[in-house]
């Protein structure tokens, strides 16, 4: 019996070594991973950078307080501002952890002109954000707030979609509008462009924030550095973790300078954000994404998953409803749950995750091989030739 708690409905499965874009389980057998840890080993299993990188920190020093310049985050932070949006970057530890400094980002920057009243967030209703009481009530969803109550004030929801009851939600006490730029667990939902733009317009014209979400859709998974850059849009406040990791726990909240001038000593911290362990490992991991033609790269062999997901929904079009999302967060509709196709597509040798609305996710590394996507295809197709 494990002495773990019950909070994971666990597979039956585990493993002793990874390599790329497979792992390989204690039962001899070889598995294509397309969970990657739920989009976040953007460089696959044991990648050799990462692991000299590692290595060679390892060796100096793994940890010190914020007390200190830690140059190992200050060379990080610089590279993600000189490369975005963004003006200033506070580290945390995970992606849950972002959202959270989000949000009291936000919060604090009305505060600090004046307007302590001001500090409402509109979500989308049903989307995710994270684990902690804060970001469950962000995302509004009643099973992830089932059993967690009292219920945490100060967020509004809308429908995925409903652009007329935003506009009436938002009234003087509106901070700002938090929202994923792709829906992952809401069952990868992208945003449009049009969309983006209209919201970026709205948080202009009542002068209020936008807070883009890109824990799991940023760091390339698109096929873009951030997800956001396809409505040529700049947000005010956007988390990040995951990929930018690359499996390692690194998570970090970008802001303007505007926004990022409430943050002064004291009012946000985090022990282990901004280690510099984890900040060598980022420092790699952009080493890679940065290089020429990668990002082109995740474009092209994501144009081609997509384009052969498409032929099998042509093929069984009783089956799968339809394919979604972009870049390398692929979202795999079927008509019927979900399950038993997951567990199917495991017993041949494919991992993949579930998400809301019936769909699979298909979240392969950024830098998979063609002959990757291939199997996952052949694999794919063979499970639903089992439901003719």
């Amino acid at each position: 019996m494990s002495s773990l708690a019950n909070n994971y409905n666990r597979r039956k499965l585990s493993f002793k070594r990874g390599k790329g874009s497979f792992l390989y389980a204690n039962n001899g057998k070889k598995y294509l991973d397309f969970v990657q840890g739920i989009a976040v080993n953007s460089l696959g299993h044991a990648n050799l950078n990462l692991i000299k990188a590692i290595n060679k920190q390892s060796k100096k020093v793994w940890h010190v307080s914020n007390a200190f310049i830690i140059p190992e985050g200050e060379r990080l932070a610089k590279r993600l501002t000189k490369k975005t949006f963004a003006d200033s970057v506070i580290f945390q530890n995970s992606g849950a952890e972002a959202t959270e400094a989000a949000i009291k980002v936000a919060r604090r920057y009305f505060y600090s002109i004046g307007k302590p009243n001001k500090n409402r967030i509109i979500c989308i209703k049903n989307s995710f954000h994270g684990r902690t009481i804060a970001a469950i009530n962000a995302s509004g969803s009643k099973k992830m707030i089932e059993g967690f109550g009292p219920k945490v004030d100060g967020f509004d929801h809308f429908e995925f979609g409903d652009h007329k009851k935003l506009k009436k939600m938002i009234t003087k006490k509106t901070a700002a509008i938090m929202v994923e730029t792709i829906m992952g667990e809401g069952g990868i939902k992208i945003i449009p462009n049009w969309c983006l733009k209209e919201l970026r317009k709205i948080c202009n014209k009542k002068k209020i924030l936008l807070i883009l979400d890109e824990v799991q859709c940023g760091i390339g998974r698109a096929g873009k550095f951030f997800a956001y850059e396809y409505a040529k849009i700049k947000p005010d406040i956007v988390p990040i973790a995951k990929g930018i990791g690359g499996g390692f726990p690194i998570g970090a909240v970008l802001m303007t300078k505007k926004v990022a001038s409430g943050m002064t000593p004291g009012t946000h911290g985090s022990t282990f954000g901004g280690n510099p362990l984890a900040m060598s490992v980022g420092n790699a991991v952009l080493d890679q994404i940065f290089k020429k033609n990668f990002l082109k790269n995740v474009k092209k062999l994501s144009k081609y998953f997509h384009l052969e997901l498409n032929k099998l929904k042509k093929e069984f079009p009783k089956i799968i409803k339809e394919i979604r999302g972009i870049g390398f967060l692929i979202g795999l509709q079927l008509f019927q749950d979900q399950t038993k196709f997951i567990q199917k597509l495991m017993d041949n040798k494919l991992l993949t995750i579930r998400a809301a609305e019936n769909v699979i996710r298909i979240l392969p590394p950024l830098n998979v091989k063609k002959k990757e996507i291939d199997l996952a295809v052949k694999i794919i197709k063979k499970v639903c030739h089992t439901y003719k």
